[in-house]
């Protein structure tokens, strides 16, 4: 049921948001097709006439839906192509872009995080609060161009922009994973502090564990939680990003393709494209639900 109605929130608002824009839809279509240089009025009235863009916004809305239904997305109105077979190409490279940058702010953030948490109100703790705020309040874009002037143009150790090999993915993957790391370094310090304050974890200390035993063995599940659920959050933070990062950054994916849609006015693409996002929180939502009460240690006794 929530799929049902993401699907039609999605569709609603997507459409009409384009629908919206100003500038004739047919011009910007054609334009995408055959070249700002080439395009003509005669043209867009061509393209108007063969994508029955003349039939209103209502009537296209309602075959769009006629589509879904039978799980067409129909086809790019630039392209010809399936949407379908546009999403699965692009899709691949976002969630290779996607996946590196998650394990990156995996391997940066919890682990400070943890670390932070057990030595709470000491320096490394009030020095994480800076520098974790200071890069949540940097907007990604603004974080991609830096990295892009130090790291390729001043020191060239790589690529400003690419795809192709994989030293082309570090820089759009450092500049997600940043973001992420600096939230997920706060949460986890959060739940590492309460934790070490907790009667069982003094308790497990008198019994003369170890500090690496009582992590171990009461810490880490315990704080598993709240980080997990906070991860269903950080993937809603990465899709926002990879729209801004891929653009910069040259990344073939489906973020890249968005803005491109959106530009030429390709309202199946755009529709099938948010479509697809918008479901993919639904089922990363009820996986993250999942996995936090499989790892809870309260959920587990009860």
């Amino acid at each position: 049921m929530q799929a049902a109605g993401v699907a039609l929130v999605v569709g609603v608002m997507s459409f009409l948001m384009m629908q919206a824009m100003p500038g004739d839809m047919a011009y910007r279509i054609a334009a995408a097709r055959y070249g700002y240089d080439l395009v003509s009025a005669d043209l867009a009235d061509a393209v108007r006439r063969e994508l029955g863009l003349e039939a209103g916004p209502v009537v296209q809305f309602l075959h769009w839906m006629a589509d879904l239904a039978r799980f067409d997305l129909g086809r790019s109105l630039v392209s010809g192509q399936p949407v379908w077979d546009e999403i699965a190409h692009q899709m691949g490279a976002s969630l290779q872009l996607a996946a590196v940058a998650l394990g990156l702010s995996l391997l940066i953030g919890p682990p400070l995080g943890i670390y932070a948490g057990l030595h709470a109100g000491g320096l490394f703790d009030r020095m994480l609060l800076v520098v974790a705020a200071g890069f949540r309040a940097v907007p990604q874009f603004l974080l991609g161009l830096v990295l892009i002037v130090v790291l390729a143009v001043q020191l060239r150790l790589l690529p400003s922009a690419g795809h192709g090999s994989p030293a082309h993915l570090i820089l759009p993957a450092l500049t997600l994973a940043l973001g992420l790391a600096a939230a997920s370094a706060r949460i986890t310090r959060d739940a590492m502090a309460g934790v070490a304050t907790s009667p069982f974890y003094a308790f497990a200390r008198a019994k003369g564990l170890s500090d690496g035993q009582i992590l171990r063995r009461h810490g880490l599940r315990n704080i598993g939680a709240p980080v997990v659920t906070y991860l269903g959050l950080q993937f809603v933070l990465l899709a926002e990003g990879v729209v801004v990062v891929e653009t910069i950054f040259g990344w073939p994916g489906i973020g890249h393709a968005l803005i491109h849609a959106v530009f030429h006015r390709d309202v199946p693409m755009v529709q099938g494209t948010a479509l697809v996002m918008g479901l993919g929180f639904v089922v990363l939502n009820a996986l993250v639900d999942l996995i936090a009460r499989r790892i809870d240690p309260r959920e587990v006794q009860a």
